[in-house]
């Protein structure tokens, strides 16, 4: 998942855990539609409502726990970082600790891609496909 990043930013560990996490979401999303498609071409509402199940704070704690052995210091200490930030607000029907779980897997995400590592989101990505039976 190549894209090009502007030269003209900070270094990764110098962003918020909260804007790692608002980068992360975004990166996360792409990854999730790109293995949904991948699968089959389905109608679009299919492919939003498996997204969906994907993306959901349960779903992303569950992938978080997947990977979790497999991060290196640097990753877990991005993780927690982001874990452990104070989101303005919190979607309904979601736990506190899944929603501060998935945010920590975001901005692990976000911090991936701001660091332009991305070998690395595409094996963690793979892993949590693994752990979905996805």
């Amino acid at each position: 998942m190549e894209i090009i990043v502007s030269d003209n930013r900070l270094s990764p560990n110098e962003y918020s855990p909260l804007a790692l996490a608002f980068m992360g979401d975004a990166v996360y999303e792409v990854l999730v539609r790109r293995a949904i498609i991948g699968r089959a071409n389905r109608a679009a509402g299919d492919l939003h409502s498996q997204s969906v199940a994907m993306v959901r704070a349960s779903a992303q704690a569950e992938a978080a726990n997947a990977v979790l052995p497999h991060l290196t210091d640097a990753e877990l200490a991005v993780y927690k970082r982001g874990r452990n930030a104070h989101p303005a607000h919190m979607p309904r029907g979601s736990r506190i600790s899944d929603y501060h779980a998935a945010t920590g897997l975001e901005a692990l995400f976000g911090w991936l891609y701001m660091s332009e590592n991305f070998d690395r989101i595409d094996f963690l990505f793979g892993i949590i496909l693994d752990a979905m039976g996805a």
